[in-house]
This record gives C-alpha cells, structure tokens and sequence, in this order.
C-alpha cells in the first residue's frame, strides 16, 4: 500500500476544505486536501450568492472571472402576492459562479503550498490510541494511507469522517431541507435584485429564489421541508409557467437544524456543513463555511507548530468559531422555529404590517397592536421572548 505523509490532510475540496487548506498552508506547514470528485467546483452545490463579506474573511479580492451579478436588492414575495422590497446592506452581495470560483479557491491555496489530488476518496481514518492520525484513501483505483497530525473534515451532510471520529453528526431528517435547483436562460428579471417566495403551495417549510447571473440568466430553486412532494415537483410546477429554458439542474440537501455540539477531537476537525454551520433561516452556508474553516486551518497549524494535537488544544477552533458567529446561529435557529409556525395567513399579516409601516419610526405600542389581532401571532412573539 502505498503511503503518504503530511501535518494536516483536508477532506473535501469545495469552499470549506480549500479555505482550511488555504490558511493552514499560509502558516507554513504542509497540507494535503483530497476530493472525491474528478472536478473541484462541479456539481454546483447552492444558490450561488455571497456578501462582499466573505472576501474580507478570505483576504481575497473578488474577481470578475466568476462575480456573474452584483446585487443592489431582494424582494419578498408573500403567498397572497404582496411584495416588499429591501434594499442598502442587508441584501447587497453578488451572486457568482461556484464552478469557477471554488476552483479559483483550490488554486490559491495551492498557490500558498497546499497539495491537492483530485477523484481521491477517504474511505477511513486512522486511529491510534483513540487519536485520528490520518485517512485511508482511494486514488484512481489505488488504496492510499495518508499520515496527518490533525485532520480536517470538510466533506459535506453526507459526511461519514466526523461519525468515525467519534463525533456525533446526526440531522434529523425532518430538519434537513431538500433543495432543487434550475439554472435557467431566457428569464425576464432584474440583473441587479433577487426574488423570495413564500407559501405553503409553492415552498412548503422552505422558500423559492430567483438569483440572476445577468444576460437573462438566473438560478431559479426551491427549498422545502416537506413529504408531500418533492422538491423538483414543486419547482417544476412554478417553471411550468416560465417562458425559459433550463440548461442544468442540482439537487441537494441542506441541514437547518442548527450546529453540531461538539466540532473537534483528538486530531481532528470537523468544519461547513458537516458541523451544520449554516444559517437555519436562509439555509446559506458559504460565509459561515469560510468563517469557521479559516479558523480551522490557523488552529490546525498552530497545533503542528506546538507539536500539540490533543483534544485539549483543538477544542480552542470550537470556541472561537462559536465567539464568531454561534451566538447567530443560534439565534436564527430561534427564528426558523417561529416561522415553521407560521401559516400563509400569518406571513400574509406581517407582509402587510411591514409594508405599512415605517420600519424606522416604529413603536412597541404598534407592534403589540398589530399581534393583538392575530392571536398566532401574539403566541409565537411569547415564546421567542
């Protein structure tokens, strides 16, 4: 068999393994990552849009090679049909192409030092002395044992490395999203805004989204939560009507019941959607992603440096990402409680205060006198309070 030794191995190449290879390799040690697939990037694997924030994280300055649309605003769309239209910080970003963006991510961290084989499976760990010291592998056929000092799991909801480690990554079904995604060309939308639409018809226990990618060309999906249908059903229903045509279709999941306890043991790191860091609202994973495997990777190196991969020294990744972003995971777990409470009514009512309201001026007085008229309402502000 052959053999291979590295300081930290990184399983999965998309945006959460190649960031953790990234800042694991700029504080020079030597990483490896692997990825199951013969292409980093393909198949795409969410909506596509990003906050300028996630560059900053990066240290990256975003290129044209892949921005396909930089966004100004977002409507949201309630089952009655009332629009309310946001604009200014809270909808700015841009929507991108993963395919071309998680490969220019895989090429700078290989840039700053990481090693990457592609079409490369981590079939097991290696563990010794209940410490994970490095993954069983297939390459191309052949059967790889690859050495680590600390090992990064970045392999997504399916992943199985976090459960051999020991780690508890269970998601209840009924809290994972099923998400169906078109992309689609000859849409008449606006270039510079997104869609969201809701209801119990169109998006059961989830949401529609139209991201435009310009030129007439958007990602339309649907996430839902739901077992009366599926996922492509109720986005094959809405398209029905659409005079476009699709050109690539992705199915997934995605987990929103919020992240995992516990994100680290003996030598090993668990980072993205695997930890369940994604936003329990929106379902958006990429900034929380990269915000955590960033930390990922400094700690993974810090433990080479200090020759330190006890369990006791890797717990400090799990505090710090919960320092930076835990408090607002939880807390839209809170959220995605109240609105897997509400009913079309319920969404249709708050649509219509919102549009009413002057969102700045206004009171606790209108606020109490508004949910005092929908008793649903009024119950559901009780207990997030």
């Amino acid at each position: 068999m052959k053999k291979l030794e590295y300081d930290v191995v990184v399983v999965g190449g998309r945006v959460g393994g190649s960031t953790a290879s990234l800042f694991a390799s700029k504080s020079d040690v030597n990483v490896l990552m692997i990825e199951k697939r013969q292409e980093i990037g393909s198949p795409v694997q969410c909506a596509e849009g990003v906050t300028y924030n996630t560059f900053e994280t990066l240290e990256i300055k975003p290129s044209e090679r892949y921005i396909r649309s930089r966004i100004k605003g977002a409507y949201i769309n309630a089952p009655d049909g009332r629009r309310i239209k946001y604009d200014g910080d809270i909808a700015e970003g841009m929507v991108i192409d993963r395919k071309i963006f998680d490969k220019e991510l895989a090429i700078e961290s290989a840039k700053a030092g990481t090693d990457i084989m592609v079409k490369t499976t981590a079939k097991d760990l290696i563990i010794k002395d209940q410490k994970v010291c490095g993954v069983v592998a297939k390459h191309l056929g052949e059967t790889i044992e690859i050495s680590a000092d600390v090992v990064i799991a970045a392999d997504g909801i399916e992943s199985n490395m976090a459960r051999l480690a020991g780690i508890e990554t269970h998601h209840n079904p009924d809290l994972i999203c099923s998400c169906a995604q078109y992309e689609m060309v000859g849409m008449d939308v606006d270039p510079g805004v997104l869609e969201f639409y809701f209801g119990e018809k169109i998006a059961p226990g989830g949401y529609l989204w139209i991201f435009p990618k310009g030129d007439g060309i958007a990602n339309v999906g649907v996430g839902i939560r739901s077992s009366v249908e599926t996922a492509i059903n109720y986005l094959n229903k809405y398209v029905s009507d659409l005079d476009a045509t699709p050109v690539e279709l992705n199915i997934g999941g995605v987990p929103v019941s919020g992240p995992i306890d516990k994100t680290y043991t003996d030598g090993f790191l668990v980072v993205g959607d695997a930890a369940g860091q994604v936003d329990p609202i929106t379902g958006g994973g990429i900034h929380p992603t990269i915000s955590c495997a960033r930390i990922a990777g400094e700690i993974a190196a810090e433990a080479v440096q200090n020759n330190d991969y006890s369990s006791e020294f890797l717990k400090s990744y799990h505090k710090k990402w919960r320092d930076e972003i835990g408090e607002t995971l939880d807390q839209s777990v809170k959220y995605r409680r109240m609105a897997d409470k509400l009913n079309d009514n319920d969404m249709n009512a708050l649509a219509e205060f919102i549009e009413t309201q002057d969102l700045e001026a206004i009171s606790k007085i209108s606020v109490l006198k508004f949910v005092g008229k929908h008793p649903n309402l009024m119950k559901l502000l009780t207990e997030l309070l």
